[in-house]
């Protein structure tokens, strides 16, 4: 998927991924910021946290918003937990309808599909960004404000970070 407006094909459009982790607030608006991100794509089925209720649904929509930061939830599409494991899931229109969702909004403004878990390898962002990348994106998982991760080639050992 080209580029809008630079009239180039071999220019793929980037999309971020990021997991909450235990960040506060602040930082992880500092993350945000660092990689001009307009717009927060929340992968979570169960967008709610006890212990880090600064990301619960609500309250994260709204600390967004509060910073300029445009916040869509996409879980029930394509959020984690699914019954048949994740992969079984991507072969469902469910999927398949929220991955052209996320492509349309990304391709709007710079976006971050965002989960709860730190490490992109452990999390199901691995199998969004693999169906992105299949589709010409060029994804990148941030670790945080200064580091990212990209697989060297599926099926290989990965390292923990791209130098």
């Amino acid at each position: 998927m080209a580029v809008k407006g630079e009239g180039r094909a071999d220019i793929p459009q980037v999309i971020f991924t990021l997991g909450t982790s235990t960040r506060g607030m602040e930082e992880f608006i500092a993350i945000l910021r660092a990689r001009n991100i307009a717009r927060v794509c929340d992968v979570r089925s169960f967008p709610g946290s006890r212990r880090y209720p600064q990301f619960s649904r609500e309250a994260f929509a709204a600390s967004l918003r509060e910073a300029g930061i445009d916040y869509v939830w996409l879980g029930e599409q394509l959020g984690g937990y699914r019954k048949g494991g994740y992969e079984a899931h991507m072969k469902t229109p469910d999927f398949e309808a929220g991955l052209e969702e996320l492509q349309r909004l990304a391709s709007l403004a710079p976006s971050v599909v965002v989960c709860a878990e730190a490490l992109p390898w452990r999390c199901h962002r691995r199998f969004i960004a693999g169906a992105l990348e299949e589709r010409g994106w060029k994804v990148i998982h941030v670790i945080d404000a200064s580091r990212d991760w990209a697989p060297v080639e599926r099926g290989r050992r990965l390292p923990l970070f791209e130098e």
